[in-house]
């Protein structure tokens, strides 16, 4: 018997059970897979020595959220490492807008929209922290609430209304995109413009780190600290149904869990209103993700794209919005918006001495049957931005929406976020409730990525989750 029981080892019930453990309670992780981590694995999906992450694969987040800086990842493990630049967006010119720690060396390759960027995210910049404390904030009331209301003049707009109201060029407008894409959402709806704002922050005040060996090494150094604090995880350990857990002999269960699966575990143990709001939870897109291994480094046309572990293809603001519209609609877009990782530059652990790993995923309509168009599609657009790539193809691997679920059964249709982030959810996640964290089951919590904050490896939602329920129960 446990003080509490965490079903799922992603980063957010690591968090959650660590939170617990702190607070001298026991606790149990219980995994279904024979590995931990959830979205941080890392394995050899291609050929021998060749290491890929499975799902996260840069992490920004990972060095600037409030619960990853108080853990000692550093003493358990975690390398981190730092390419000379966030982020690289190439353009057909041959050229690429780099994302550079620096502000004054970003806006520089801007031309004339130099000093707008630098209006532009020199107040966000110097109120970072704040900002990520108050976006990471759950529910609660933001400690910081005039740099907050100072952020979301701009944040609560659209990426397109946004970028195209303060820059004039399309390198800058193309810049912004990319990184509000990452919303999974259309370009032109409300408060998509948070998304570019925060990465972009993030890019200049934390910069856009990659952990050596892998993401898999940030899951295995949550689990050795929460084993130091007394924790217990236990792996190969499938739950399917709440009735398993004899909730009556566990104080609290938390579940890293989606709505989906919470109906599944839940039975008719749920209120029927309740259930009924669970069932119109609406998920987002799904990806199609490939990762491949190479025999030597991507020959890209703008050679300083090496000098980044991310590149971002698209090609222009209005390019990169009609493809995630595209996808909003049901469709499979000609020209997709590609996001590539190339760890292998900066990490020689993760392929054999002079050959190179790449990762790449495109957002598809959710739960979509993969197409050999969709593949090409993905290899079109790296072949454009780099032009003789597919002759260094060795192996490739590829991960549909139904192979990535089945993977994660939390990435419903191959939604990597946990729900769409679309401004209702971004705010009332699974539920509009005071609570979101407390189910109408005694004792029993969510505690995954469809809770607030939302998706991404920063261990906030497990940490709200688990504190509210140490809340109620003192």
């Amino acid at each position: 018997m446990h003080d509490a029981i965490v079903v799922g080892s992603g980063p957010n019930g690591l968090a959650a059970a660590i939170v617990f453990a702190r607070a001298g309670r026991s606790v149990l992780v219980l995994e279904g897979r024979d590995t931990i981590g959830g979205g941080l694995r890392t394995e050899e999906l291609t050929l021998p020595g060749f290491r890929h992450d499975t799902c996260s694969a840069i992490h920004p987040l990972g060095i600037a959220s409030p619960f990853m800086r108080s853990v000692p990842l550093a003493e358990h493990g975690v390398e981190w490492i730092q390419p000379p630049s966030p982020l690289a967006h190439p353009l057909d010119d041959g050229t690429a807008v780099l994302l550079e720690r620096s502000l004054a060396e970003t806006a520089a390759g801007l031309g004339e929209d130099a000093r707008a960027w630098r209006r532009l995210f020199d107040p966000l910049v110097d109120a970072s922290d704040e900002l990520v404390a108050g976006t990471l904030a759950g529910p609660r009331p933001p400690r910081h609430p005039i740099h907050m209301a100072r952020f979301g003049r701009s944040a609560l707009r659209s990426a397109s209304g946004l970028a195209r109201s303060r820059f004039d060029g399309e390198r800058a407008r193309a810049l912004f995109a990319g990184n509000a894409a990452h919303a999974m959402l259309p370009l032109e709806a409300t408060a998509t413009a948070s998304f570019g704002l925060i990465l972009a922050m993030l890019g200049h005040s934390v910069g856009w780190p990659l952990p050596r060996g892998g993401s898999q090494s940030i899951a295995d150094a949550l689990a050795s600290y929460l084993r130091s604090l007394g924790g217990e995880i236990e792996t190969g350990h499938t739950v399917t149904s709440l009735k398993e857990l004899v909730l009556n002999q566990h104080k609290h269960v938390l579940l890293d869990v989606t709505p989906t699966q919470f109906l599944a575990l839940a039975g008719d143990e749920l209120p029927a209103r309740y259930r009924r709001a669970l069932e119109k939870y609406r998920y987002g897109p799904g990806v199609v993700k490939v990762d491949y291994a190479l025999s030597g480094p991507v020959p890209w046309a703008a050679p300083e794209c090496a000098r980044a572990a991310t590149v971002h293809l698209g090609g222009t603001l209005d390019e990169i919005a009609a493809a995630e519209a595209a996808v909003s609609k049901g469709r499979h877009p000609e020209r997709p918006y590609v996001l590539v990782a190339q760890q292998s530059l900066f990490d020689s652990t993760r392929a054999p001495a002079g050959q190179h790993t790449v990762w790449a995923y495109t957002h598809v309509p959710n739960g979509s049957t993969l197409t050999e168009g969709t593949v090409a599609a993905i290899e079109a657009q790296l072949e454009r931005f780099a032009p003789g790539f597919r002759d260094l193809v060795l192996a490739r691997s590829v991960l549909d929406p139904a192979a990535m679920e089945a993977r994660n059964p939390n990435y419903v249709g191959g939604d990597i976020n946990g729900g769409s982030a679309d401004l209702r959810q971004l705010f009332a996640r699974p539920v509009a409730r005071l609570n979101p964290y407390k189910t109408p089951i005694n004792g029993v919590y969510l505690c995954s990525s469809s809770t607030p904050p939302g998706g991404g490896v920063h261990g906030m939602c497990g940490y709200h989750a688990a504190r509210a329920a140490l809340e109620h129960a003192s």
